[in-house]
């Protein structure tokens, strides 16, 4: 087995285990919170009220295109961005020092929600908009923003929420001149 199927057979059916993982802490006003607790507990159930509609609209076929089409296509094309992210493409910025490093991947901001920018997410690991250059569509932003509209999210960070990490360099933006590839 190659590399793209290999990967995708170790993300499908291997665990890896870091003798020191790092330490994931949920803000107390999240942990705490009744709505998101909810919400983590019946994730699974959410998809109910959808399947429902989705039945009484065209039946078995809506209820499989609606919802495990839906879910096996995101899910594999979250492990697709983060395969083909870590192996070239466009990039903005390099973290030097890092072992791998991040690409933007064009054309699937629509499709991937956003999360094709993962050079940016590199960049800046902190920040909730990925799409950070001219151009860059992130419907997930969007989505965040409309939470935070709504009262369901608050101190949203930003690249320029932080300071700059340890090694980011920018690249510079590449141009295209008729069938030309150039930087600068």
């Amino acid at each position: 087995m190659t590399g793209f199927w290999r990967d995708g057979w170790w993300q499908l059916h291997c665990v890896y285990r870091l003798e020191h993982p790092p330490e994931f802490v949920i803000e107390p006003e999240v942990a705490g919170s009744r709505f998101y607790r909810l919400v983590e507990a019946s994730w699974m159930a959410q998809q109910v009220p959808l399947a429902l509609i989705l039945w009484l609209l065209g039946g078995m076929e809506w209820v499989l295109w609606g919802i495990s089409v839906r879910i096996i296509a995101s899910l594999t094309g979250h492990w697709a961005v983060g395969h083909f992210a870590h192996r070239g493409g466009h990039q903005g910025w390099r973290v030097d020092g890092l072992p791998v490093q991040g690409y933007n991947i064009r054309g699937l901001g629509l499709v991937t929600f956003g999360e094709n920018w993962h050079g940016n997410h590199h960049a800046f690991p902190h920040s909730a908009r990925l799409g950070v250059e001219p151009g860059q569509v992130d419907p997930g932003f969007w989505f965040i923003r409309t939470l935070e509209w709504l009262g369901l999210a608050s101190a949203i960070r930003l690249p320029e929420s932080e300071p700059p990490r340890a090694g980011l360099v920018r690249v510079e933006p590449e141009v295209t001149v008729g069938l030309r590839h150039l930087t600068g």
